[in-house]
């Protein structure tokens, strides 16, 4: 655990020269205050305060102080900014947001709410570790410096260069991710062209999702430098693979793997189950917080490897969960595999881990594996076995969410309130819209 008085001398050692203060709003963006380093002493002792009425979903202006409190765990120089010509170093801090009004933890700061169902697991006496798999597009930009959809390469999946051209870019993100303290586990071209894979070691929940909303800063700096565009949107375009977030959960007790069991088929033990229970029990409102833009559902279709099913399976990938083939006390764990990395990933964490305790302090049992292809069961095949469909449209999602007592609660009131007033806004103008596919099959038909 880093304190305060060492973040201080290696501000000193590493002669910074600015701190940027890190937070998210409720929809998953970074947000910052960029301070001098030697306020630094300052903003431990006293926070630093900023206007949270300017910040989607945190308060009304009437409300509006709220303070930013750096977790020294969280200090790191960020590399790209002592290339610059003038030398100057930056260094990042993640922050808890405070109420200035009671003292206390602000109940609409993401991290707070991961912070929260960390502390619900902890009471059950588990922590939770999760492993990320983000995908990301790189783009080619236009004469003007905007963002095209041309991929930066043709290549497929695990291709070597030429066709990959990307390999200098994801050599370079995962140099920057090594320097800031990631341990990077494996890179790889993805199945569409222009769409990569980098993987980082799993982690506690609050260190994962600090490293995912990181990593997407990194990634977008990253392609800057390359005068390209990264984009973590889900589906960017039509008739390829879109982007996803795999995510493998597993639960600790006392050190041990709470999710292992030497005598279990599958290497699973009566939490596990209990556990995955619950994570396909409330998958409907889950895909509200794991997928919350209406292109989110673009992704989510048959034919293009997303996983759209409400079943669980050890030998394929058309399930929502799948059963890692890794074995042994470390190794057990379930991969959920709707996710993508627009997501906030405090909330996605929190919403999980809730989802979780729930079907172990129910004790729900898991239906049976499913190890045929799902992808070719026919509608009537999936009515056998009792195979459900993750909601189709964010507005099913939404729907989902609010008739969810848990997950509304893993979200807390004032999120839950603002969230799904930002996403029903949403996809009430996405409604409202008309693409260009509409355009192209009606205008001169009718």
């Amino acid at each position: 655990m880093a304190t305060k008085d060492h973040v201080l001398d290696r501000i000193e050692e590493e002669d910074v020269d600015f701190l940027r203060l890190q937070f998210t709003d409720i929809l998953g963006t970074v947000k910052n205050v960029s301070i001098p380093a030697h306020q630094a002493e300052k903003a431990f002792d006293e926070g630093i305060y900023f206007d949270g009425s300017s910040i989607e979903g945190f308060v009304r202006i009437q409300e509006s102080d709220m303070r930013l409190d750096p977790d020294p765990d969280t200090f790191a120089i960020l590399p790209w900014r002592s290339q610059r010509s003038d030398d100057t170093v930056s260094a990042r801090l993640i922050c808890d947001v405070i109420n200035t009004t009671t003292g206390e933890a602000f109940e609409g700061d993401p991290r707070y709410v991961l912070r929260r169902a960390i502390d619900r697991a902890n009471d059950l006496g588990f922590e939770m570790n999760a492993g990320p798999e983000p995908e990301f597009f790189v783009f080619e930009k236009d004469e003007n410096g905007n963002a095209t959809t041309e991929t930066h390469d043709a290549g497929g999946y695990f291709d070597l260069a030429p066709k990959d051209l990307a390999q200098e870019i994801r050599a370079e993100i995962i140099y920057t991710l090594e320097r800031i303290g990631f341990e990077v586990e494996a890179s790889h071209h993805e199945v569409a062209r222009g769409q990569h894979e980098i993987d980082f070691k799993y982690d506690d929940a609050l260190t994962t999702a600090d490293n995912i909303a990181t990593f997407r800063s990194v990634v977008r700096a990253i392609a800057e430098l390359h005068d390209v565009h990264a984009t973590f949107m889900p589906k960017p375009i039509a008739g390829i693979n879109g982007s996803g977030m795999h995510t493998h959960i597993s639960l600790f007790e006392d050190g041990d793997n709470a999710f292992h069991e030497d005598s279990d088929e599958f290497g699973l033990s009566d939490t596990a189950y209990q556990f995955l229970g619950g994570i396909l029990e409330h998958a409907p409102a889950l895909t509200a917080i794991c997928n919350p833009t209406v292109n989110s559902y673009k992704r989510l279709v048959p034919g293009y490897e997303a996983p759209i099913y409400v079943a669980w399976s050890d030998v394929n990938r058309s399930a929502l969960v799948r059963k890692p083939a890794a074995r042994g006390p470390a190794a057990s764990r379930i991969e959920l595999r709707s996710p993508d990395p627009s997501c906030n990933p405090y909330l996605a964490l929190a919403a999980m881990l809730h989802a979780g305790l729930d079907g172990i302090e129910r004790g729900l049992e898991a239906p049976d594996p499913v190890r045929e292809n799902i992808y070719e069961f026919t509608e009537a095949d999936r009515e056998a076995r009792g195979i459900e469909t993750l909601p189709t449209t964010l507005g099913q999602s939404i729907a989902a969410l609010e008739a969810d007592d848990v997950i509304l609660d893993a979200l807390g009131p004032h999120i839950s309130e603002k969230f799904v007033e930002a996403k029903t806004q949403e996809y009430t103008e996405f409604l409202a819209s008309v693409s260009q596919w509409e355009l192209d099959r009606y205008l001169e038909t009718f």
